[in-house]
Parts: structure tokens; C-alpha cells; sequence
């Protein structure tokens, strides 16, 4: 009885084996997990969400490793060579970069975008391999050989050549982008049919085939795109990351030294004499120079107040001169009778009579 027991619990490791998920079974929910997270309402960064990401991210690692056991794929083998069955393995590792780019830490993102590029160049390494699409293998932005450094002459010229500043290259690349665009929504399109088909019922091994690589062909498509945003957004990292550390090494800004004080000093004799900063230094108060400058009429209202009197002056002998005038043209009898009285008395007397003042 003991003995059966023993071997019951011999037995039991292996029908624990037996219920792990296999190859097939990761990358189905490794994927089904990509789609939920690519569709759902829910923020990226909620926790429910980021721990199906690293969860859908060590499914698919592990079907990867297991791939890579078996080795499935050859670069010495043909698309045709490939079974059905196998080619959905194809996929793994744009699965993995597009699951990848869902986390959302911001401490790691330089890491995790160069990370999840290395994973689209590897898928895209292995159709150009197979020769699953045609298109052009994206270069490093520090190979790319359109990107050049200008001599620093010190012209007035620009010291950097932007990437692909020729108008011909430029036109090309947009023309790549708008062809890229339709092949992808006709591959959707494509994929939509054959999905219907399958869900119909319609177990065959072409259609099967089909779905597969149409698949494979609009993720080539996908993985190119985002290859660029990547492209973009790591040199943008790189340059908030140059800026902290140049930030960081600016030294402070120094400190002013404290202003002398402005002393009104009595005369320009004790300013000579004692100067600031000694002790003893007699100074005084504000009313004192306010009084001091006063006293001399050096203060600008002063100088405004004598411009008013002056003015004021000049303003009643003008006054006085015309009442004068304005009698004379009126005759005035008191007038006429002074003014023939004084032209008498000049004419009977010299200059200077009666002026007796110290004669003795």
C-alpha cells in the first residue's frame, strides 16, 4: 500500500508537466494580451494594465526561448519550406517589441524603446531572410551616412547638416511613407476577409497560411513605423539627458558684494579729510542737506519759485505801463495837468536844483 503510494506521488510531478502551457499556447495568450491592451479605454499606466504587459512580455519570452531551442527557422531554407503550423512564430518578436512599448516607466524609457527596437530590427532581419516583403532594413541613426557634421570654421554658416536635407531624398521618403500607408490598409483589408473565413468555419491549411503571412506582412509595416518613432524619440531622450548633466555642472551664480554706503557728508573738506568707512565720520541727516541747499537756493523748486517772481515782475510794470497808456489816450485831466506841470518845473530849474544832501 505504501508502495503504491510512493509511486503515486512519483507520478504526480509529471502531470504537473503535463499542464504547463506549450509554444502554441504562449503565443496565442501572449498575443490575445497585446490586443486587449492595444484596444482597451483604460489608462496605459493603471496598474491592472502594466502587470498584464510584463505578464504578456514573459509569456512571450518564454515562447521565444523555446523557438530558439528548436530552432525553427533557418537562413538556409526557403518561405515555402516553412510549415503552416510554424509560421506564426514568425511574429514573436514584433509581439514582444509592441508589448514592450506599452510600459510606461519614465526612469527606464531610453531602455525600454532601444530595447523593443532591437526586437522589430530582429523580426524584420528575419522576413527580409525569407524574403516575405520587399523593403529596406532600417539603419542606426549613428550610420546613417546622410547625417554629417560640418567643419567648425567658424563661419556664420551652419555648423550641422540636417539628415537627408536633399530635396530628392526628402520626396522619396514621403513617397515611401504613402506607399507603406496603402499596403497596410490593404492588408487589413485582406486580413479582415480571411479572418471571416476562418471564424466561418473554414478550417483549411491555405487559408490558415494566408492569415499567417498577411499577418507577418502588415507587421513588417507596423515595425517600420515604429522604428522611426523610436528613431525620434531616443534623440530627443538623449538631448533631455545632455541637458540635465550640463545643468547639473553649471556652477551658481555668485554672490554680489555687499554695496558701500552713500554718505552725505557737510563739506567737500570732511569727505577728504575722513572718507567713508571711518568711524567717526560726521554726517548728517536729510532735513540737515534739505536745509543746508536751501539756504544756498540750489534746490529746484527754489530755482522754479524765482522764475515765478521774476515773471510776476515783469508782469506788473508791463500792467503798469499800459494803465498809463490806456490814461493818455483817455486824456485824463489829472494826468495832462502833472505832466505840464513837471515840463514848467524843468524848464525854470537846472538839473540838480535843490539837492542839498551833504553840503553842509
Amino acid at each position: 500500500m505504501a508502495e503504491c503510494e510512493n509511486n503515486h506521488e512519483k507520478k504526480q510531478p509529471s502531470s504537473l508537466d503535463t499542464q504547463r502551457p506549450n509554444l502554441s499556447e504562449l503565443l496565442d495568450r501572449g498575443w490575445k494580451i497585446f490586443e486587449e491592451t492595444d484596444s482597451t479605454n483604460l489608462p496605459l499606466g493603471s496598474s491592472s494594465i502594466q502587470v498584464g504587459v510584463k505578464r504578456g512580455i514573459g509569456m512571450l519570452e518564454e515562447a521565444s526561448r523555446m523557438v530558439a531551442q528548436l530552432d525553427l527557422f533557418s537562413r538556409n531554407e526557403e518561405l515555402e519550406e516553412v510549415a503552416t503550423a510554424e509560421l506564426k512564430y514568425l511574429l514573436l518578436p514584433a509581439l514582444l517589441g509592441a508589448l514592450t512599448m506599452k510600459q510606461t516607466s519614465r526612469e527606464k524609457r531610453l531602455q525600454i524603446v532601444q530595447t523593443a527596437r532591437a526586437y522589430f530590427m530582429d523580426f524584420l532581419r528575419r522576413c527580409k531572410e525569407y524574403n516575405i516583403s520587399h523593403f529596406k532594413i532600417p539603419t542606426s541613426p549613428e550610420k546613417d551616412p546622410s547625417c554629417v557634421e560640418a567643419p567648425d570654421d567658424g563661419s556664420t554658416a551652419a555648423k550641422s547638416v540636417p539628415c537627408q536635407s536633399d530635396l530628392v531624398a526628402m520626396a522619396a521618403q514621403r513617397q515611401t511613407k504613402i506607399e507603406r500607408y496603402r499596403q497596410k490598409k490593404d492588408l487589413e483589408t485582406r486580413l479582415t476577409h480571411v479572418r471571416r473565413a476562418i471564424d466561418s468555419g473554414l478550417d483549411d491549411d491555405d487559408v490558415n497560411r494566408d492569415f499567417y503571412l498577411l499577418n507577418v506582412q502588415r507587421w513588417v509595416t507596423v515595425c517600420l513605423e515604429e522604428i522611426e518613432s523610436i528613431d525620434q524619440e531616443v534623440e530627443i531622450l538623449n538631448k533631455m539627458d545632455v541637458l540635465k548633466h550640463s545643468a547639473g555642472k553649471q556652477p551658481s551664480q555668485p554672490v554680489r558684494p555687499p554695496m558701500k554706503p552713500f554718505i552725505l557728508t557737510k563739506n567737500a573738506l570732511q569727505a577728504q579729510v575722513f572718507g567713508p568707512g571711518y568711524p567717526s565720520l560726521p554726517t548728517m541727516t536729510v532735513d540737515e542737506w534739505y536745509e543746508e541747499h536751501r539756504k544756498h537756493g540750489v534746490l529746484p523748486d527754489q530755482a522754479i519759485s524765482k522764475r515765478d517772481n521774476v515773471d510776476d515782475d515783469a508782469n506788473a510794470t508791463e500792467r503798469e505801463e499800459e494803465e498809463k497808456e490806456k490814461k493818455a489816450e483817455q486824456d485824463d485831466e489829472e494826468s495832462l495837468l502833472k505832466v505840464r506841470n513837471w515840463d514848467e518845473w524843468r524848464d525854470t530849474h537846472r538839473r540838480g536844483y535843490g539837492n542839498r544832501h551833504n553840503m553842509g
